[in-house]
């Protein structure tokens, strides 16, 4: 996620280099949101990939091609040549982004195992986006922009002998798959059930049918509409910050890009910070077992989603309130920097308490709607930021920061009717309801 964002603090430099402006429409944002958009088509292709040839395959190959990408980033003679690379470069990292997810799925079987390694990898995740203007900063402002490209580089050239020894397959389908195949070698008749279902079917076709599950799924389940909602606007946020956050502290206090920049290393201290609160909810989630009455002794969906609004109203919303009052001369520049801290706090226990709750309510179909939503995250990462120019320079710095407060605060408040009519909810959906019958026939098997 570093490279999507790192190359920010450099668009004054680009800019002068290849002739393009500013003033108008900020142009220098295009090689994020190419790189955005790309992540977001690219997230419909991740699953049957790893179906069909394994995690480690797909891992290595897709890091490969992402390599070869960065190769022109760094030494790019035109501005369109930064955009068309950056966009398969954000293709690539979605796919590599999402079979981290699976391999976390694949290595620890039940809910409890995995949940701090979820909320470290979603930690990780958003803390990458945050954290690229922060490294990026340092590196341009002593070596130049085009170093931001050598140095990726060099430290993911060096990775990647480290992923070909130690990444091992930890997919079934694909380790029994690979068994098969050695023993027909031998001359024994051996085929996994996976090979049986897909034989003779185009890759066209699977790529098709794991597309379609996740549209339908936004548009006629609306808990997925509104969680991909809610976590596109809060990755988006974070995003927007690449380019409010320079405007506001260079309209302030004077500061040069660089210096933007570090500042916000604030967001990702936030983020550490909110992974801490990712625990608690974890516990409140696993004591709602006790209470529960559709399905005994098994958590509650929707306690995941308790300390998600607190983090979306104190944290998120609260935050941009923060960041907005704040935003004076007057003030030291610590003030505006806590409010960040507080929204990065807040994201990481809202997108946490989303991707859980929709993998725990949907079971069988959750990578189809954590697809739809990642495709969304995104999307937002990739728009939301380009109005944030002239939306911070026609309603001012306090007012700009308000207006995304309020739509923080009302996307925090709205899961409460999933908390009180969760149940209902769910018997109305066939994808939920289908998930709670095979939580109830695990229920009635373990007693």
């Amino acid at each position: 996620m570093v490279n999507g964002t790192i190359i920010t603090v450099a668009h004054a430099a680009i800019n002068e280099e290849f002739g393009i402006s500013d003033a108008s429409f900020p142009h220098s944002y295009w090689p994020v949101t190419s790189w955005a958009v790309g992540g977001a088509l690219s997230s419909f292709l991740i699953l049957p990939l790893m179906e069909d040839f394994g995690v480690r395959l797909v891992f290595l190959g897709t890091y490969l091609v992402f390599i070869c990408f960065v190769i022109p980033q760094a030494l790019a003679q035109n501005f369109a040549t930064l955009i068309v690379t950056r966009f398969f470069a954000g293709s690539c990292v979605a796919i590599l982004a999402n079979t981290a997810a699976t391999v976390i799925g694949n290595l620890w079987d039940t809910e409890r195992n995995r949940n701090v390694p979820v909320s470290l990898y979603i930690v990780f995740y958003l803390a990458g986006a945050s954290i690229g203007p922060v490294i990026g900063a340092p590196i341009f402002q002593f070596l130049g922009w085009r170093w931001i490209g050598y140095l990726q580089l060099i430290w993911y050239g060096a990775l990647f002998p480290v992923y070909v020894l130690l990444f091992k397959e930890c997919r079934g389908v694909a380790i029994l798959g690979q068994r098969a195949k050695k023993l027909r070698k031998q001359g024994r008749l051996a085929y996994t059930q996976h090979e049986i279902d897909s034989q003779g079917t185009p890759m066209l076709t699977i790529v098709a049918r794991s597309a379609m599950r996740p549209l339908l799924m936004l548009f006629t389940e609306s808990v997925v509409f509104y969680s991909a909602l809610w976590s596109a606007f809060t990755v988006g946020t974070l995003y927007l910050f690449t380019q409010s956050v320079e405007q506001v502290f260079a309209g302030l206090y004077g500061w040069t890009p660089a210096q933007a920049g570090y500042v916000q290393a604030a967001i990702v201290i936030g983020e550490c910070v909110g992974w801490v609160g990712t625990l608690f909810s974890g516990s409140l989630y696993f004591n709602s077992a006790s209470r529960n009455k559709e399905v005994p002794d098994t958590p509650i969906p929707e306690a995941r989603l308790y300390l998600a609004i607190v983090g979306g109203v104190v944290g998120i919303s609260g935050g941009m309130f923060t960041y907005a009052w704040t935003s004076y001369p007057s003030l030291p520049w610590i003030a505006p920097a806590i409010g960040l801290g507080m929204v990065g706090a807040g994201s990481v226990i809202v997108v946490t308490g989303i991707s859980d709750y929709v993998v725990d309510a949907y079971s069988k179909y959750a990578g189809s709607a954590v697809g739809i939503i990642v495709t969304g995250e995104n999307t937002l990462s990739g728009f939301l930021p380009m109005a944030a120019m002239s939306m911070y320079s026609t309603l001012g710095f306090n007012w700009a920061s308000t207006l995304l407060a309020f739509i923080a605060l009302a996307l925090s408040l709205a899961p409460i009717w999933l908390i009180v009519f969760g149940q209902t909810i769910r018997a109305r959906s066939p994808f939920m309801k289908e998930a709670m019958l095979e939580k109830r026939r695990k229920s009635i098997e373990s007693v």
